[in-house]
């Protein structure tokens, strides 16, 4: 066998097994729960981070929702280490996700993404890895969708990354300290109405701050704010 044929043997591999991932999403998103997180993992032992991380990769390629993940990073590991988890998980699940847009499945994600594409080419091909912060930390896509689209920009993948674990923080610690003020209320400890404050504050730092960002910027964002071409649905 050839190079060439390897090639396209080991890109048709990928393609089967993306599709047989996101397929499994689609078919078990509605059994998806904090919960269900919290039991497959709870008796796993030092194994639990590892697994925990690779599972919200997983969920990420899937199109599965990724608040899920972060809130039973709470509950499981506390908000210092649940934190680090998620993120983590989240970014490699990001990073994945644009890897598989950029050398394998293109023509999959265009037709999947439509419009959308094209909007954040314009985004990216004026600001940078600066459009990728401001959409991580403001919430204009869908942010399974959005690792997809940004794979088919020219975007330098190490910009990629370290803006999308950056400004995914705000988010995540709001999250997971939601799970570990729900399980310290639970447990009934002392600290629990505390860890409810912290976790009802940063909810409100992470709702506030998009509306800030936007206003500090005062100015459109390219590809979202641009007005759309004629025959162009937005």
């Amino acid at each position: 066998m050839t190079g060439w044929n390897r090639q396209w043997l080991a890109r048709g591999i990928l393609i089967v097994v993306v599709a047989a991932v996101v397929t499994m999403g689609v078919l078990y998103r509605d059994a998806l729960s904090v919960e269900a997180v919290r039991q497959q993992l709870d008796n796993l032992g030092a194994w639990a981070p590892i697994a925990f991380m690779a599972a919200y990769a997983v969920a990420a390629v899937a199109f599965l929702p990724g608040w899920i993940f972060t809130v039973a990073a709470g509950v499981l590991f506390g908000p210092i280490f649940g934190l680090i988890y998620a993120l983590l998980g989240a970014t490699l699940g990001a990073t994945l996700a644009f890897l598989v847009a950029r050398y394998t499945a293109s023509d999959w994600v265009a037709e999947k993404a439509g419009g959308m594409v094209k909007r954040v080419m314009v985004g990216v091909e004026r600001e940078g890895w600066r459009f990728v912060a401001f959409t991580r930390l403001v919430p204009l896509f869908p942010f399974n969708l959005l690792n997809y689209a940004l794979g088919l920009t020219r975007i330098n993948l190490m910009h990629y990354v370290a803006a999308t674990l950056v400004c995914m923080i705000p988010g995540a610690m709001a999250y997971v300290w939601i799970g570990h003020a729900g399980a310290e209320a639970i447990a009934g400890g002392e600290r629990a109405v505390q860890a409810v404050l912290i976790a009802i504050g940063l909810l409100a730092v992470a709702i506030f701050l998009p509306r800030l960002v936007k206003r500090i910027r005062r100015e459109p964002v390219p590809g979202v704010d641009d007005p759309p071409e004629e025959g162009e649905a937005r």
